[in-house]
């Protein structure tokens, strides 16, 4: 039976163990201060979705046209970019809920019946304790990882001399860096093979004096090759389906990454839901549809979609998933969780409202 505006303070509560980071959930009786009636909602079916994306920034260095002359390649940076690349996708489906319905369990007097619900008072058991699932937080959470080989593109001028500043030709000091690093190179070797003139006491000394050669040696190549920082941005957005349709989750952008759905600076990524099931009413033995109990305890009979992403045509993601909004209601008769001689039990799905499972209660 369905209900609206009815709240849930004169129902007994009692708490329920919990995992760590778990909601709180709470066991409803039925008593007279409530006329035997449990009160619960059902959930609709929301999405998560953790996108994960890899920023590469290139930078050149200052004297990258010097790079076949003096330390022998042109493998290097000649501009400055910045890209970005989507290169993980994960969905989670969760339940949120369906605050604008409600529903009544009727029971008798005497009934020793009770009900397991999560804080907002979504339906995840009866005549049984459960651990209600973790909540899921709201959009655009976002996490940043980066890593980059040196941290600054002019972190080699720590190294330079007074000669170095002095000169005002850019060839002259791409020379005299170039002998800078071979004479680290040569200082780095010199301390391997144990022939510098000034040898470390230690191992602990050496591994010191040569993490230190080999940080110049990778500020004074970055002058020529360039320095490339990469670093993974994931973005957390939440969406609940409605109908078949597309629309633009969020946007790509080459310079920004993550944008808004209207921001037009990047290519739109957008979010496909193909309903592939709408879910059906049980049948009996002759495979009619049964008939709804008399005070049914409605529960859901979820349908499915298939969820797709895509940017540019290509597609990052593809799945399907039962959803509650996409099915159909359906109900146990009351009678079968307030029986004195055989009290059954029921479990639902926190993120659908299905049935899950039934069975006698033996405690």
């Amino acid at each position: 039976m369905k209900i609206l505006n009815i709240t849930l303070a004169s129902l007994l509560t009692l708490g329920c163990s919990m995992a760590a980071q778990a909601q709180q959930t709470k066991l409803l009786t039925a008593d007279k201060h409530n006329e035997y009636g449990l009160v619960y909602t059902l959930p609709t079916t929301a999405l998560r979705i953790d996108v994960t994306a890899k920023r590469t920034v290139k930078k050149a260095g200052p004297y990258f046209q010097y790079s076949k002359k003096y330390i022998g390649t042109d493998k290097v940076i000649r501009e400055d970019t910045e890209s970005w690349e989507i290169t993980k996708v994960e969905v989670t489906p969760y339940g949120v809920p369906d605050n604008e319905n409600r529903y009544l369990m009727q029971l008798k007097n005497g009934a020793v019946t009770y009900i397991c619900v999560d804080e907002d008072g979504m339906l995840l058991a009866i005549n049984k304790e459960v651990t209600a699932p973790e909540a899921v937080s709201g959009n655009m959470a976002e996490t940043r990882r980066g890593k980059e080989s040196v941290t600054d593109l002019n972190e080699y001028l720590q190294y330079v001399n007074e000669d170095f500043i002095a000169s005002q030709s850019s060839a002259k000091r791409a020379q005299m860096l170039a002998e800078s690093l071979m004479e680290i190179r040569d200082a780095k070797i010199s301390l391997t093979r144990g022939t510098a003139e000034t040898m470390p006491t230690d191992g602990k000394q050496l591994e010191l004096m040569l993490n230190s050669l080999s940080h110049q040696e990778a500020a004074l190549t970055a002058a020529f090759v360039g320095l490339t920082t990469e670093e993974t941005v994931t973005r957390s957005y939440t969406f609940t389906p409605e109908k078949d349709g597309k629309t633009t989750l969020f946007r790509m952008s080459d310079f920004a990454g993550f944008v808004g759905a209207d921001d037009y600076s990047g290519a739109p990524v957008y979010l496909n839901v193909k309903v592939t099931n709408r879910g059906t009413l049980p049948v009996d033995a002759k495979g009619e549809e049964k008939k709804l109990p008399k005070d049914a305890v409605i529960y859901n009979v979820p349908g499915a979609a298939k969820i797709t992403l895509s940017l540019n045509g290509e597609e990052l993601y593809a799945e399907e998933y039962e959803f509650s909004q996409f099915g159909v209601k359906f109900g146990l008769a009351p009678s079968l969780f307030s029986s004195k001689k055989e009290r059954s039990f029921a479990t639902f799905n926190p993120v659908t409202g299905g049935l899950t499972e039934i069975g006698q209660d033996v405690e």
